[in-house]
């Protein structure tokens, strides 16, 4: 293993297979064009199904990668405006600087937040603070170190104004090409999550998740899903729980610049009841 995932990213293959590629109780359109210089446009537009409420926005992004420049400017239609600047190997090899700041002319709020990444063989590190809290500054700190498939990670919040810890987790996983295992302690270690993701072959992937809240249920929720390639540009999702919940999703890739996704959410113990979810995405790279 040369460089760990972050902490965000520890159980990702688990949580792709479940929560990925499911559009559920929306209807989105979702543009892409990037130019030969780097220049990334995207236009994002959502309707929810039951609201009929469009959420839209328009974000840039242009990418030098031989300075290990990126800069990020999104305009919500709320007019909410959000900018994140990155700066990779500023200082050495594996080191980058991370600001991001956010404004709402209506509200008359900004905030803004400045990091840092490491990233060297075994380690991945990551630190940052709110530069303009009203309520004194919190510094977010994670760490995830590893060796030879194995995989330890914590993640903590420190509030300066108060001097107290507002959030702490941890994380256990050991991951192959194969497959991984991971064990989650999170919201001050009453929230539990285990799971498992298996890469049968190329075109099947199953996986598995317990979680449990002990602050809100005694029962433990079960998870099991899977992925099935029909072909090199189409694939079929499944998801079902212990407590009967049903999802699907298909997505087609229809031509090498148009995606085509449909996802539904069924609550099968209320088949005849009014509770259930459809979506669809439609994604266009230009």
């Amino acid at each position: 293993m040369a460089i760990p995932p972050s902490y965000s990213d520890f159980s990702k293959d688990i949580n792709d297979l479940f929560n990925k590629d499911y559009p559920l109780g929306a209807s989105k359109l979702e543009v892409n064009s990037t130019t030969t210089n780097g220049f990334k446009v995207t236009v994002n537009n959502v309707k929810d199904n039951v609201s009929g409420k469009i959420t839209s926005d328009l974000k840039t992004k242009y990418t030098d990668r031989e300075n290990g420049f990126v800069f990020t400017n999104t305009w919500h239609a709320g007019n909410a405006l959000t900018a994140q600047l990155e700066l990779q190997d500023l200082i050495s090899t594996g080191f980058k600087l991370d600001l991001h700041g956010a404004m709402h002319p209506a509200l008359g709020t900004t905030a803004a937040k400045a990091g840092i990444e490491l990233k060297q063989q075994n380690v991945f590190a990551r630190s940052s603070v709110d530069l303009l809290a009203k309520n004194g500054a919190t510094v977010h700190t994670d760490v995830v170190v590893g060796s030879e498939g194995l995989l330890l990670a914590g993640d903590v919040a420190y509030n300066t104004a108060d001097a107290t810890i507002h959030r702490y987790n941890v994380a256990v996983g050991y991951k192959t090409p194969e497959y991984s295992l991971a064990f989650h302690a999170t919201k001050k270690f009453t929230h539990f999550t285990a799971g498992y993701f298996h890469n049968i072959n190329r075109g099947l992937q199953v996986a598995s998740r317990a979680t449990w809240d002990q602050t809100t249920a005694n029962q433990v929720g079960i998870e099991v899903g899977t992925k099935y390639a029909l072909d090199n540009a189409t694939f079929v999702k499944a998801k079902i729980d212990n407590y009967g919940r049903l999802g699907l999703g298909y997505t087609q890739q229809v031509q090498p610049t148009i995606k085509l996704q449909l996802g539904g959410s069924f609550d099968t113990t209320r088949l005849s009841e009014n509770v259930h979810k459809i979506g669809f995405a439609f994604i266009v790279d230009a």
